[in-house]
This record gives structure tokens, C-alpha cells and sequence, in this order.
């Protein structure tokens, strides 16, 4: 049997820069008070109850069939936002 010839080994350069950076796909904390979910899944953070309501009921009359709710971080408390009475 013949012996394979050694062959050189191949090594990739990296690209300068790219080894510095950390790449993630987590999110940073969210760092308002009022976090809009949907589906027990965080979207957003807002100041205020109002805002974060107002966007939950944009997203519930394109999807009714989502759940979406407030949570407010500081009392701990979820609110599920439903229609409002027609």
C-alpha cells in the first residue's frame, strides 16, 4: 500500500475585528417599568400603563386570538388586556 503524502494543514484567518466583538442573540434587560407581552413572551417596555395598553390593543384587534397583557415589574402584577365593550 502507497502512503498518502502529508498534506498542510488549512487554517482560516479571522477577519480583523469580528474576534473582539461578542455576538449574542439575547436581548438586553428590559428597564422601564411596563412590559408588554404577548403570548407570556416580552415584546416591549414602556413608562407608562397607558402606553404599553394602547400598544396591546393595537396588537389584540389585528390578533384576537393572542393573549396580550402589561406587566408591571415594579408591583409584580399582569394585567390581560382584553376588547373594549362595543
Amino acid at each position: 500500500m502507497a502512503m498518502r503524502p502529508l498534506t498542510k494543514p488549512i487554517t482560516k484567518a479571522e477577519p480583523e475585528g469580528l474576534a473582539e466583538e461578542f455576538f449574542t442573540q439575547r436581548k438586553p434587560a428590559e428597564s422601564r417599568q411596563f412590559r408588554l407581552q404577548v403570548d407570556r413572551q416580552t415584546k416591549a417596555s414602556y413608562e407608562t400603563y397607558e402606553a404599553a395598553e394602547q400598544a396591546g390593543l393595537t396588537i389584540k384587534r389585528g390578533y384576537p386570538i393572542l393573549q396580550v397583557g402589561v406587566y408591571d415589574a415594579v408591583q409584580g402584577i399582569n394585567k390581560i388586556i382584553e376588547f373594549p365593550p362595543v
